[in-house]
């Protein structure tokens, strides 16, 4: 979790109507990023689900054990659909994209956030990088009724793209969302991928890449334990 899209998602709680059920995919929080990776404060007193395809005790941040490509939800479930810097991960990413639609309920909300100008970092792959008009093809041909792109760094290379799905009407707070992205992307304009290298290797270790992928797995050593 970078602290970027968590500002992002402070914006969107303090400007869009939240539905609940919240469902965040991708919600493990890797080692070194425990709490800090946790979005729940951001949604106080509301029903918050992390899912993940990680299972087993050490998976800090996980509800639930779903799958993106194969949804295990009913049709118009869920409220709030959250995919933050994953779907660089989820191979299948047109499919995936279809899943959150149909279990999102009617005026319901997808927000997502992945990397473009970034490293490679496996978790455990690392398949994709999207340009804004990328996300622009993944929400219309899921047939989201409206939505909204934008990204933060150089216009050239950004080195983040969001987008707000909705599965209803533009809500008549679009205009204040807008103005506050517009600080945001001022506010992160400089190239996050400048130091990345450095920043991933005091953050993330290559000790941390095979534990995780241990735990995921549930490829556990004498190690670990």
């Amino acid at each position: 979790m970078r602290r970027s899209i968590k500002q992002f998602i402070k914006i969107i709680t303090e400007t869009l109507p939240i539905q609940e059920p919240i469902y965040e995919f991708g919600s493990l929080q890797v080692p070194g990023q425990e709490g800090f990776a946790d979005l729940r404060p951001f949604f106080p007193g509301k029903e918050y689900v992390g899912a993940d395809i990680c299972e087993g005790p050490r998976a800090p941040g996980v509800d639930r054990i779903l799958n993106l490509h194969e949804i295990d939800l009913p049709s118009e479930s869920v409220g709030t659909v959250l995919v933050l810097d994953t779907l660089e991960h989820v191979e299948f990413v047109r499919k995936a994209i279809a899943e959150v639609y149909r279990i999102l309920k009617p005026n319901g909300v997808l927000v997502i956030s992945s990397v473009m100008n970034f490293p490679i970092h496996e978790y455990p792959s690392d398949y994709w990088r999207f340009t804004p008009e990328a996300f622009k093809s993944l929400l219309s041909n899921a047939h989201f009724s409206s939505f909204f792109i934008d990204f933060a760094g150089n216009e050239s290379f950004p080195h983040t793209v969001i987008g707000v799905g909705f599965k209803g009407p533009m809500p008549r707070q679009i205009n204040e969302l807008k103005e506050r992205l517009k600080k945001w992307k001022k506010d992160w304009k400089e190239s996050e991928s400048e130091g990345a290298r450095v920043r991933i290797k005091s953050l993330i270790p290559p000790l941390v890449l095979t534990l995780y992928r241990k735990i995921r797995y549930g490829d556990a050593t004498s190690e670990l334990t």
